[in-house]
């Protein structure tokens, strides 16, 4: 399962996981974009579905893993990706926004990781990557939000690794802090932004892929793909 799987970097990595030979579920609240994804892959000859998901609704994570149970389908690998931002000062943000960016960037994962966790841990297997950014490690002005939301996620994601090491060896938990990357997350936020200083989401899709290949017994707790002339590393 990729969240926020419609576009962008989640675009990205649910095609590089479908062309591995991944199922892929591509979650998402856009229904349309997930939709055509899911019919592009599958003319490849590749398996993808479409599972609508707000990620900020725990109710709605916990019957969707309620009906894998039912059916015999397990998740092996869960990518938490789907994250907004609103970039504003402090003093001009509305606790909608606040609720919004933090709800989905942090709370989200974090409910999808308590449903998908234990049953990994009771198969003992499965593989949870987390898309952090370089705001958990370093923030600028108008990220308030984002980066509170960015560093609770990476804290979280390493409090994981720890609870897997000592849980269950089988269960793989990276980090990937991504760089400024040409997508839409970026560019509707900043139409003027250089594109020469940002990098593919392929990139990162390609290390997400890297992470998920490290063979059994070695494990990637978090990786770091920015472009060249990121600022805001490290």
């Amino acid at each position: 399962m990729v969240t926020g799987g419609a576009r962008g970097l989640g675009a990205s990595i649910s095609r590089a996981l479908a062309r591995a030979g991944a199922a892929v579920d591509v979650a998402d609240v856009r229904r349309e974009l997930a939709q055509d994804l899911c019919r592009e892959l599958k003319a490849e000859g590749h398996q993808a579905r479409y599972t609508e998901l707000d990620v900020r609704e725990p109710a709605v994570a916990a019957r969707f893993f309620r009906d894998l149970d039912q059916v015999g389908r397990p998740l092996d690998i869960l990518v938490n990706n789907a994250a907004v931002d609103v970039s504003k000062p402090i003093e001009h943000l509305s606790a909608e926004e606040v609720t919004r960016v933090v709800g989905t960037n942090l709370l989200g994962p974090m409910y999808l990781c308590l449903e998908v966790y234990r049953r990994m841990v009771a198969r003992g297997s499965g593989h949870i990557v987390n898309i952090l950014s370089t705001a958990s490690n370093r923030t600028w002005t108008e990220a308030g939000p984002y980066a509170a939301g960015k560093s609770g996620l990476r804290a979280f994601t390493h409090t994981l690794f720890k609870e897997a090491q000592r849980d269950c060896l089988g269960i793989g938990v990276t980090g990937v802090v991504a760089g400024g990357m040409e997508t839409p997350f970026v560019l509707d936020r900043f139409p003027d932004a250089d594109t020469t200083k940002l990098q593919s989401p392929d990139i990162v899709a390609d290390a997400v892929l890297y992470a998920l290949s490290v063979p059994h017994g070695s494990v990637i707790p978090e990786l770091v793909v920015v472009p060249r002339c990121e600022t805001s590393w490290p």
